[in-house]
């Protein structure tokens, strides 16, 4: 079935553990590129949005980085993954309905599934970029190991895909992120 969304220049598909950065940098790069050129795309909106549904929670909390959403992660998991063994596209399906910008930054791909829907779908135009933190930059942002979380395919998915098209580092140094970021918006203006 053909994709509902517009027909991208690129995507960039990103990935990366809890509290390495991936809404961070995604958000960088859509503030210094305009909203107009650049959609950021969460294929966890979709999922959260029915989840709190189906459960009567919040949708937009669990949406936010507060801890509203932790109780209910593992479950979410849990359930997230049952819909895409029944349909490996469901989610990446929903979040390009309507997209009409001509850059794609989906901000938190964590399955192989997911970075194969988008080949298949939009093909030359997708690349991946892992977003990487040390643990100790990723504590500082309040990251702790949490069994059934951070060893589950939802965090381990993608650590032994191979070679991403791009790695960011985000380990706290600024000047080092804004000249990844520059690179990053180098690509995305020469696809325009």
């Amino acid at each position: 079935m053909a994709p509902l969304g517009g027909a991208p220049r690129l995507v960039l598909l990103f990935s990366g553990k809890r509290k390495s950065g991936k809404d961070f940098v995604t958000e960088a790069l859509q503030s210094r590129l305009g909203a107009d050129v650049c959609a950021v795309l969460r294929l966890s909106g979709p999922l959260k949005e029915q989840y709190a549904q189906e459960h009567g929670l919040d949708f937009q909390r669990l949406l936010d980085a507060s801890t509203y959403k932790e109780p209910f992660r593992r479950d979410m998991i849990r359930w997230g993954e049952e819909k895409r063994q029944a349909d490996p596209g469901f989610f990446c399906r929903k979040i390009v309905e309507g997209v009409s910008q001509p850059v794609w930054l989906v901000s938190d791909t964590r399955r192989v599934s997911d970075i194969q829907w988008f080949r298949e779908a939009y093909g030359a135009v997708t690349q991946t970029v892992r977003v990487v933190a040390t643990e100790q930059s990723r504590q500082q942002r309040g990251w702790v190991f949490t069994p059934g979380v951070d060893d589950a395919e939802s965090e381990c998915g993608l650590d032994n895909v191979g070679a991403f098209d791009w790695v960011i580092e985000n380990h706290g140094d600024e000047q080092r992120l804004e000249e990844q970021l520059e690179r990053l918006i180098e690509l995305v203006r020469s696809r325009l």
